[in-house]
C-alpha cells in the first residue's frame, strides 16, 4: 500500500499522493447554482486527498438534472467555487471540476427554465426523480438538433474555462452514470440517423468533440473524463458493441494527451485490461464497494495510477491519514447524503478528534 502516498504526476500538476475523492453529488447549492456555504469546507477538509473531483456540476441551465446541484457557467457560479478552490489549495490540495450535463436524467422542476430534459432522442428513462414536489416520473425528453449539438459542446467548452477561472486545476468530463454522454453511446438511449447516432464512430462523437473543445480551451493537460463501461442504470443499454465502443473511444481520447481517464469499473476485466493497454496517460480507477483490505492493490499491479474512493473519503475527511495509520473508518450516514445541513456533510470527526472524545 505504501506506493498509494507516493507523489505523482497528472498532467500539469504532482498530486501529494495516488488517492482520490471520487465525484459525489451532495445537493447542497443555492437554488441558481451557486455552491452551497458549507462547500469550502466540506472539500477543505478532504484536502489530503491527492486530488479531489468535485460533485458534478452543470455547464448550462439544460444540464441541470437534479434539485440543488452547483453549475459552473455564471459570474455567481465563479464566485462560490473560487471559495471552495481557495480553501482547498490553502490545505496544500488540488481540486477538478467535474462537468455534467445530466440529459434525460432531469425533471422541469428541477431547472431553472423549467423546461423538458434534451437527449440524443426522445427516450424516457423509465424511473423517477425527487423533486420539491416528491418523487416524480421523468417525462420524455427532448431529442437534440443537430444545430443543438454543436450549441452544447461549446457550453462545455465554456464551462471549463468558467471552472478554471475559478481557480479549478482541471476539469473532468462526466461521461458515465447514464447521463448526457454516456446517453450517446447507448442505442437504448440513441436513435438518431445524423452524425451523433448509429455506428460506433458516430455514437462516440459527441464525446470526443467535447473533449477536444475543452483541452483546446484550457489545455489537454488540464482536462480528464470519467467512464463507466457497462453501466445499465436508468436505462442504459450498451447492446453487444459496447465493449468495442469502448475500445475506440479511449484509443481516439489517448490522442488527445489528456491529464487522466477514471474508470467506473463494472466487472469486465479483459475490457479493463483492453483500456489500461490503449490509454498512455495516467488512469484513475474506481471500484465500487472495494474493500478495505485491497486498497492499493490497482496501483502495486499497474493496472492503475491512482485510485479513487466515494463514502470512505465522503465519512473521512482525513481517509489518507487512517489509512497511514490502519486506523478504522467512520461509517457514512447515508441520511445526510444529499441536501441538508452540516450533518453528515463538514461534521465527521478526525481520527485525532475521536481519540481526543
Amino acid at each position: 500500500m505504501s506506493k498509494l502516498f507516493d507523489p505523482v504526476r497528472v498532467g500539469r500538476h504532482t498530486l501529494q499522493n495516488r488517492l482520490v475523492m471520487a465525484p459525489m453529488t451532495r445537493s447542497r447549492a443555492q437554488f441558481d447554482g451557486t455552491p452551497g456555504e458549507l462547500a469550502a469546507e466540506y472539500y477543505a477538509q478532504r484536502a489530503s486527498a491527492g486530488l479531489i473531483v468535485a460533485e458534478g456540476t452543470q455547464p448550462s441551465d439544460d444540464g441541470q438534472g437534479y434539485l440543488t446541484t452547483p453549475g459552473i457557467y455564471t459570474d455567481a457560479h465563479v464566485a462560490g467555487w473560487k471559495r471552495t478552490t481557495d480553501a482547498v489549495h490553502a490545505k496544500g490540495g488540488r481540486i477538478f471540476i467535474q462537468l455534467m450535463h445530466a440529459g434525460r436524467m432531469s425533471h422541469p422542476d428541477n431547472t431553472p427554465h423549467h423546461r423538458e430534459g434534451v437527449a440524443p432522442s426522445a427516450i424516457a428513462p423509465g424511473t423517477g426523480m425527487f423533486t420539491a414536489k416528491g418523487m416524480q416520473d421523468i417525462p420524455v425528453p427532448r431529442a437534440l438538433t443537430t444545430a443543438e449539438v454543436h450549441r452544447t459542446v461549446q457550453d462545455f467548452r465554456h464551462a471549463a474555462r468558467r471552472a478554471v477561472e475559478a481557480g479549478a486545476d482541471g476539469v473532468e468530463i462526466h461521461g458515465a452514470n447514464a447521463y448526457l454522454i454516456q446517453q450517446f453511446f447507448a442505442p437504448s438511449a440513441n436513435t438518431r440517423t445524423d452524425a451523433y447516432g448509429g455506428s460506433i464512430e458516430n455514437r462516440t462523437r459527441f464525446a470526443i468533440e467535447v473533449a477536444t473543445a475543452i483541452a483546446e480551451e484550457i489545455g489537454a493537460d488540464r482536462t480528464a473524463i470519467r467512464l463507466s463501461p457497462g453501466t445499465t442504470m436508468w436505462g442504459i443499454d450498451e447492446g453487444d458493441e459496447g465493449p468495442d465502443l469502448y475500445r475506440y473511444l479511449v484509443a481516439e481520447l489517448d490522442k488527445l494527451g489528456l491529464a487522466y481517464l477514471h474508470i467506473m469499473h463494472q466487472g469486465n476485466d479483459p475490457l479493463l485490461a483492453d483500456i489500461r493497454k490503449r490509454w498512455k496517460g495516467s488512469l484513475i480507477l474506481n471500484r465500487p464497494g472495494r474493500p478495505r483490505e485491497q486498497i492499493g492493490a490497482d496501483v502495486a499491479s499497474g493496472l492503475a495510477d491512482l485510485e479513487s474512493y466515494g463514502q470512505m473519503t465522503l465519512a473521512n475527511p482525513d481517509f489518507v491519514d487512517r489509512l497511514k495509520a490502519n486506523a478504522p473508518m467512520n461509517e457514512a450516514d447515508r441520511n445526510g447524503f444529499f441536501g441538508g445541513t452540516a450533518q453528515g456533510y463538514t461534521d465527521y470527526p478526525t481520527l485525532s478528534e475521536t481519540r481526543a472524545a
